[in-house]
């Protein structure tokens, strides 16, 4: 996408403050001095066997781009397809599901387009408002800021490992059962993990104005460093900014660590070190396994956000009020890249 960036150069369109220009989570295009239109677009085919929670769950995470900027969600289109024959009922599910979440936003669900596909897939197109001064980008992380991460890690794996489990009568609570003889996939881990996805980046992304974020992201299918390696690169200076990642620090869902070992991996844990394994340095002591969990892809996953350190009390206050979980997992300091120590 960003070849076409020079098909519409910024020039022409000072009203875009955000576009093809650089990497970020939603398009911004300012509507005057208090207002900015935020735009943005997400689906993906079934993660877990119920079809209200696929819907709720593909709906969060089309949202959650509007949340990594900072503002709040104003209406959606829903965007699927659906095989011939399947089920009214499912899709009406899928729809209801999707629908629960976009109300919960507190926006609208105003149209939509759906075509026939082999696959099932489901998503948004998402509208959000944000005042100018307040959209937070990749980019502007400064040396001393706090990395806070939203929510824990694993729901790629977990949902990977739920997959390749077989059928049964139960919803989502199908997939407890022997994997291929290697791991047992406890439904509490996965039931962890769809609460988890369905929880939306909204509160948090409340606090982060509270606080005067400027640079945060939604961590989604480059995995924490990947996406981490996209704000550090588009830091402070003309070399980016260097983060510190603690590892021990870093939330876990209960689980998945158990399920890297039996070998139930998303496509993100060969490709994203492919991406961005050159920005990126592992303390010695770093455990192969939680090395894994790190590069993997996450769905619906939290919010990464550089709080600036003087407000960092006023930020974890505000997650508070609202029972917004937050972990501090490192720092910006000066240089280049992630070091996970």
């Amino acid at each position: 996408m960003r070849q076409l960036a020079g098909f519409f150069p910024a020039t022409e369109f000072p009203e875009v403050l955000v576009g093809l220009g650089q990497p970020d989570d939603a398009a911004i295009i300012q509507l005057d001095g208090e207002r900015a239109l935020i735009a943005t677009t997400d689906f993906f085919t079934p993660i877990v066997d119920d079809p209200w929670t696929y819907g709720a769950i593909a709906a969060a995470n089309a949202m959650s781009d509007v949340y990594a900027m900072g503002g709040e969600v104003l209406c959606v289109l829903n965007i699927a397809g659906f095989p011939e024959g399947l089920n009214p009922v499912t899709i009406a599910h899928i729809f209801t599901g999707g629908a629960a979440k976009v109300r919960e936003a507190g926006a609208a669900v105003t149209g939509g387009h759906t075509v026939t596909n082999p696959e099932p897939f489901f998503g948004l197109a998402v509208t959000g408002l944000i005042h100018p001064q307040q959209v937070m980008h990749k980019g502007g992380a400064l040396p001393g800021d706090q990395l806070y991460l939203s929510k824990p890690l694993g729901s790629g794996v977990i949902t990977t490992a739920a997959k390749l489990t077989g059928r049964g009568e139960r919803g989502v609570h199908r997939l407890a059962r022997k994997v291929r003889g290697k791991a047992d996939l406890d439904i509490r881990h996965l039931d962890d993990a769809v609460v988890s996805m369905l929880r939306l980046n909204r509160a948090a992304a409340r606090a982060a104005r509270a606080a005067e974020v400027i640079a945060a992201t939604d961590i989604t299918g480059f995995g924490l460093l990947g996406h981490g390696a996209e704000m550090a690169l588009a830091g402070e200076g003309a070399s980016g900014a260097g983060f510190v990642i603690e590892a021990g620090a870093v939330p876990v869902l209960a689980g998945a660590l158990t399920y890297i070992k039996a070998g139930y991996l998303t496509r993100g844990a060969a490709r994203n070190p492919q991406y961005f394994g050159q920005h990126i340095r592992f303390a010695e002591t770093i455990d192969p396994v939680l090395r894994t969990l790190l590069w993997e892809a996450e769905t619906s996953g939290g919010l990464l956000l550089a709080v600036p350190a003087a407000n960092t009390a006023r930020f974890e206050r505000t997650c508070a009020e609202s029972n917004q979980p937050a972990w501090r997992i490192g720092e910006v300091i000066s240089g280049a890249g992630i070091q996970v120590i």
